[in-house]
């Protein structure tokens, strides 16, 4: 007797369906979670819970600082300065700085210190929604979510979640917590020097200090400084 056409087709392995079907599953969920916080501002970062991690295992307490401050209660001058140190194509770019990532791996290929190539899209990704390091699985995940927070994010949301996420000392998150930690002052009254300090630590904000600033972050400082003119100040931000 001949097989019917329904038992002669070849059955999907079980394995590959449960990998389907786990694809499938992230994919909605993540992009679900990115429409969603394209308006509500995220609770926390997943740079804030490996700290906290992190302090438990070390038996270090650590107070995590961090409050929200929206887009309009950000100083341009402080855009405008982690622009000019992180992304000065952040305005043209689709979430990936192709020239720079390219150089920085060969960079990278004849050894010597570690250099980054990533996108404030990029850092936006990692930080918010994946844990640090640099294994090409994490790369894999942050290309995933930087495409999806340029799908559905606007360039000044892009910048907003960042400037309210990064990390600007150990468990200090966000322009507001960094302005009161550094400075003493309120977001919105940073000065163009202040920004442009803080900016300067972005490298490694756990290093080095804006508050308390040596020769080569006043340098890196003062460059900032430069290249916020030379992008035209605050006009720069009307292209976002």
């Amino acid at each position: 007797m001949a097989r019917s056409s329904a038992q002669s087709k070849p059955r999907m392995p079980k394995l590959l369906r449960r990998l389907l079907k786990i694809t499938l599953w992230f994919v909605a969920i993540s992009v679900g979670l990115v429409i969603v916080l394209r308006w509500v501002p995220p609770p926390g970062t997943m740079v804030m819970v490996e700290r906290k991690v992190e302090s438990w295992f070390n038996g270090q307490p650590i107070d995590l600082q961090r409050s929200w401050r929206p887009w309009d209660e950000l100083p341009d001058s402080l855009k405008l300065a982690v622009i000019a140190s992180e992304d000065q194509k952040f305005a043209e770019h689709h979430g990936f700085d192709l020239p720079a990532i390219q150089k920085a791996f060969t960079h990278n290929e004849q050894g010597g210190k570690v250099r980054g190539g990533s996108t404030i899209s990029q850092q936006v990704a990692k930080n918010v929604f994946l844990w640090t390091g640099r294994s090409w699985v994490r790369k894999g995940f942050e290309a995933w979510f930087t495409l999806l927070i340029e799908t559905f994010w606007s360039k000044q949301r892009i910048l907003e979640v960042y400037l309210n996420s990064v990390e600007w000392d150990a468990g200090v998150f966000g322009a507001q917590a960094a302005a009161q930690h550094h400075f003493g002052v309120d977001a919105k009254r940073l000065s163009q020097q202040q920004s442009s300090l803080l900016a300067a630590v972005l490298p490694n904000p756990r290093k080095w200090s804006a508050g308390k600033p040596g020769p080569y972050v006043r340098q890196r400082a003062s460059w900032i400084r430069q290249q916020m003119w030379q992008l035209g100040g605050s006009d720069f931000l009307e292209r976002l």
